[in-house]
């Protein structure tokens, strides 16, 4: 051991009896690399080699690269039906019919059939049909064959659409623009929209970045604009006035007449008005804003979708809570919308429910309108299981694979009730609507009955749903 540490301490006796080696200096230890290495070349054009370029240096084989099959007309082949009508049997563009492929449509919704065969051949148009029934592609349809079929004018500044949408709620206007941009997909249209309570300097920005073809709005949005100088309403080819019974309901008419002084002479455009109801206020409106217009009403077998099975429970509004927590939690509701009819009562359910454990979000006018796109998209991806909403959310929501929708108040408009139980049993999907009757909103269920021409059995719930909420 002693031998080993004098050896590790360099104190061993037969290596200190070695000369030892001298070592390079630095100067040697450069010279010795210098030596091994090759002399640089020379420095000159001439004698050096060339740098080797991109296209010079060896590639590694890529696949052929396999493009999709073209698509053709013959792609979209639907065989003819007695009582029914194909998209074919319009003279629609080869950039539409792809859209209308891709989306699935295969024969038209009797509202899209009859509002077609004039709004294509450029009449006027007013319509009315139960929600859900397709109107949306109706007009977007003969907008996209206006603006393909007519080219725009050589002059052209930006903020100067071509087609314009007015529509009363925020959510209504984003479904719209939505289907507008899966239509014009294969078309060189581009879709823009307007809604209050999002960055106006982002959507100026938008504006200002390329011409805007379809234009869809809130009308306090697009005033802003307008009245800025940002948006010019001149050339507008074709209008639209989407739910104007609700833009009535909501006083937004003042400031639709103030946009519609905006837009050319009734006579030079094409105007296309739709609601869920022809009151004499609406009828008024259409006479004003229309030039002999066809008149389409799709009347419905029944008021509420025959897909949709109702019930009503009678219930103490104490007991409202627990009820509605037991019905979602005991019978695993995945996706459910829930409507009250104030905004404060929104804000209340929703905070228990995320109490108790149950992922919702609120939908009413006091939130955001980033945060509503935000839990819009939630709600469509299944992150959260309620939705709880005024009636803002009856109308423009589209939301697939919502099984169950609860009325914890009852709405004193019957027409509304009528939307909210819409929001499930789309598209020949089945769905449940739930009510809730208590001392405070029992007054409103004749009415509802009344237009739908039927009663709906009330009855208690079971004890096992009004079990206290366990905290």
């Amino acid at each position: 051991m002693l031998k080993a540490l004098k050896k590790i301490f360099g104190l061993d006796p037969a290596e200190q009896n070695t000369p030892a080696t001298p070592q390079p200096t630095a100067p040697e230890v450069q010279a010795q690399r210098n030596a091994q290495e090759p002399r640089p070349e020379p420095d000159t054009a001439s004698e050096r080699d060339p740098v080797p370029t991109r296209e010079s240096r060896p590639r590694k084989p890529r696949k052929p690269r396999t493009e999709a099959p073209r698509w053709k007309p013959e792609d979209f082949a639907i065989e003819p039906m007695e009582g029914k009508t194909r998209f074919h049997d319009f003279n629609l563009a080869p950039e539409l019919m792809h859209a209308i492929h891709d989306l699935g449509f295969t024969y038209c919704t009797p509202i899209q059939a009859q509002v077609m065969g004039f709004t294509l051949k450029g009449q006027d148009a007013i319509g009315r049909a139960q929600t859900g029934t397709g109107k949306t592609a109706a007009f977007l349809i003969s907008i996209i064959t206006q603006l393909l079929q007519t080219p725009p004018p050589k002059e052209r500044y930006m903020g100067e659409p071509r087609a314009l949408i007015i529509a009363p709620t925020r959510e209504l206007v984003v479904q719209i623009a939505k289907d507008a941009q899966e239509l014009t997909k294969y078309a060189p249209l581009n879709v823009m929209s307007f809604v209050g309570g999002m960055d106006f300097d982002k959507q100026l920005k938008a504006l200002e970045s390329r011409f805007c073809d379809i234009l869809v709005a809130t009308p306090g949005r697009l005033l802003d604009f307008n009245q800025r100088g940002e948006v010019h309403l001149d050339m507008v080819e074709v209008m639209v006035l989407d739910e104007a019974d609700r833009m009535l309901d909501m006083g937004f008419i003042p400031q639709v007449r103030q946009i519609i002084r905006q837009t050319p002479p009734k006579s030079e455009r094409q105007t296309l008005l739709f609601s869920a109801t022809f009151t004499d206020d609406v009828m008024n409106l259409a006479r004003q804003w229309t030039v002999d217009p066809a008149v389409v009403e799709i009347e419905p077998e029944n008021v509420a979708s025959e897909t949709v099975e109702q019930h009503v429970y009678a219930v103490a509004s104490s007991d409202k809570y627990r009820l509605l927590y037991n019905l979602v939690s005991q019978n695993d509701w995945e996706r459910v919308m829930v409507f009250a009819n104030r905004k404060d009562e929104v804000r209340r359910i929703e905070e228990r429910l995320t109490k108790d454990g149950i992922s919702a979000a609120q939908m009413s006018g006091d939130v955001p309108q980033q945060k509503r796109i935000r839990v819009l998209e939630g709600f469509r991806e299944g992150k959260i299981r309620v939705l709880v909403a005024t009636d803002v959310a009856g109308r423009g929501i589209h939301v697939d694979a919502v099984s169950h929708v609860v009325n914890y108040t009852l709405p004193e408009d019957p027409d509304d009730y009528v939307h909210r139980i819409g929001r499930t049993g789309r598209a020949g999907t089945s769905g449940t609507s739930v009510s809730f009757a208590s001392e405070d909103d029992a007054f409103a269920l004749p009415p509802i009955e009344e237009l739908l021409g039927r009663k709906i059995s009330c009855e208690m719930p079971p004890a096992e749903l009004l079990k206290p909420v366990r905290r």
